[in-house]
């Protein structure tokens, strides 16, 4: 069991409280409320810290896409993945996949999402404010300045997981007591403003796996200077991070996604520390939101099917006789097959027949739930190896949970912010190291045969299931404009199926050419995006919930504002 993550069920002991049957129960306080007298002491307010931590991955509360590696929201949005499954099976999926986000369904989805941001924010906030009232004495001073470094990292990410959504958000601080709260404040500066304030409260190290650190809060703010465009502040800022801090990347391209004793490796900045077989009944600590995104049928897993890589992800790892990306997008003229030159990546991030599956086998045609449907491929990245221990024993279809860490700020994610920040700055040819540095780690290794060790070199005589290359650039850069495309393409295959392809390609400002062209050639291959609506400029910022404003309406006057054109 992590160190982190075993407090984490903590403060619902606390619900789990026999009512008497007598009368006077209603003289008494609340039950199954904690009181602010149960927690007045440094203990208490530790309980609640570990508990706004427990909502890095959206659960308790949320929905399938609530889940903090937003693989709906961010993924399936996006030209990496279709819904998959099959037809009607959580149509709201596909209805975010389809650009028909003024459906019920999706409507449902919004306020799934919503209602996680905030209940997070509040976990956030409460901490603060137990914090806040203990006497001087209760707590030591460097205690009482790192759990407010701490909780002020969350509010901050919490807010931003919001902000990446909407955008238009109310920012909610400790002092707040009226939930009914406007949304016409810029919420990214006060982002950034919480994100400062954790740097300088924050000690450089933990004790405990998992906590943020300063570093953590100096590789985040990085990431929030370049949302914000203030790139010459992000460079900075990343600088130090990669010159001073503790992080590097891992041997092997897979390494960050294997579970067990050395998942917190030195490509971890953020990650939910998942659970299993820690004593809850039903793996709640385990990855719950994105349960659903695991090979079917046939499959070890044996349900459900979703998110499924697309093909045109699959052929943006085609690699020219250089093994350069295809910048172009020629890359999706036609379909990769085994003698094509691709990216080792490929098969790291995406499930492919008669290719291993990590250890598990090989994939096969039964693995897939509707091909017709939704292509034939299985999400790989985020799954867990057969040889390890994460599987839970518990829970609905245990085999879907497991103790796998959900990344949602590694160390390569952090130099290619950089590497995008030194392009707008003009800093060409040092974008290029940055990128170099993360193709040479691609290179390492690539998924080996069923009966060997997975981390195997890619001239491997052994793998016949694909033809392996991968290069460097080597020639300076010295056209902004290119230099910007192998940046971003070098983003999506280093990240793909990570929940951030929609939204870096709204921050470019380039998701409704890029998007409308994906649907353009994907609706030959799956016949039911041609019921896709167009992209347009509303889609670059999801819808408010409709209850969320409607709750926030006070004496006829709207204080959440809906976004424009929904």
């Amino acid at each position: 069991m992590k160190k982190l993550i075993s407090l984490t069920i903590l403060p619902a002991l606390f619900l789990f409280v026999l009512v008497s049957c007598q009368d006077d129960f209603l003289d008494g306080p609340a039950q199954g409320v904690l009181s602010e007298a149960v927690l007045n002491n440094q203990n208490g307010v530790e309980a609640s810290l570990i508990a706004a931590y427990s909502m890095l991955d959206g659960f308790p509360g949320g929905g399938w896409a609530a889940g903090g590696s937003n693989s709906v929201l961010g993924s399936m949005a996006s030209d990496d993945a279709y819904k998959g499954s099959e037809p009607g099976d959580q149509q709201p999926m596909t209805d975010v996949e389809l650009y028909q986000w003024a459906t019920q369904g999706t409507d449902n989805y919004m306020a799934d999402k919503w209602r996680v941001v905030y209940r997070s924010v509040n976990r956030a906030n409460s901490t603060l404010n137990l914090l806040n009232g203990l006497e001087e004495g209760g707590i030591s001073a460097s205690d009482r300045q790192r759990i407010e470094g701490e909780v002020r990292f969350l509010r901050a990410h919490y807010h931003f997981e919001g902000y990446k959504v909407w955008e238009n958000i109310p920012y909610y601080t400790e002092v707040d007591e009226d939930f009914r709260k406007g949304n016409s404040e810029p919420a990214l500066p006060l982002i950034i403003a919480d994100m400062q304030a954790a740097i300088n409260l924050l000690p450089i190290d933990q004790n405990s796996i998992g906590r943020v650190t300063q570093w953590t809060a100096k590789a985040y703010l990085g990431k929030l200077q370049v949302w914000a465009g203030d790139y010459a502040g992000a460079k900075a800022t990343l600088d130090d991070v990669v010159n001073n801090g503790p992080y590097e990347l891992r041997e092997c391209f897979h390494d960050p996604f294997t579970a067990g004793a050395d998942e917190n490796g030195s490509e971890t900045v953020l990650a939910f520390q998942a659970s299993t077989n820690d004593g809850t009944t039903n793996g709640e600590n385990g990855n719950r939101n994105d349960r659903l995104n695991f090979p079917h049928g046939g499959s070890p897993f044996g349900c459900c099917g979703f998110h499924q890589p697309s093909q045109n992800l699959v052929n943006a790892h085609k690699v020219d006789a250089s093994g350069l990306p295809f910048l172009d997008g020629s890359f999706n003229n036609s379909d990769v097959e085994v003698s094509t030159p691709v990216d080792p990546r490929l098969d790291w991030n995406v499930g492919r027949d008669d290719v291993p599956f990590l250890d598990w086998g090989l994939h096969t045609p039964n693995w897939i739930r509707d091909r017709a449907w939704a292509g034939p491929y299985s999400p790989k990245k985020h799954i867990y190896e057969q040889g390890s221990d994460a599987r839970s024993s518990v829970g609905w279809n245990n085999a879907h949970l497991s103790s796998q860490n959900t990344h949602l700020l590694r160390y390569a994610d952090v130099l290619l912010l950089l590497a995008e920040a030194e392009v707008e700055l003009s800093n060409l040819d040092r974008a290029r190291e940055i990128v170099n540095e993360i193709r040479t780690r691609a290179g390492n290794c690539a998924q080996g045969p069923e009966e060997g060790p997975i981390e195997v070199a890619i001239s491997d005589p052994s793998i016949t299931w694909a033809t392996y290359q991968i290069g460097t650039y080597d020639d300076p850069w010295t056209d902004q404009g290119a230099a910007r495309a192998a940046v971003r393409m070098e983003r999506r295959l280093e990240l793909a199926m990570e929940g951030h392809r929609f939204f870096d390609l709204r921050r470019w400002g380039i998701a409704e050419q890029v998007l409308n062209q994906y649907i353009s050639v994907e609706q030959t291959r799956r016949q039911y995006l041609t019921a896709a609506a167009p992209y347009t400029e509303r889609h670059n910022i999801y819808p408010l919930p409709t209850v969320q404003i409607e709750l926030a309406t006070v004496d006829g006057e709207q204080r959440l504002v809906q976004n424009p054109g929904w």
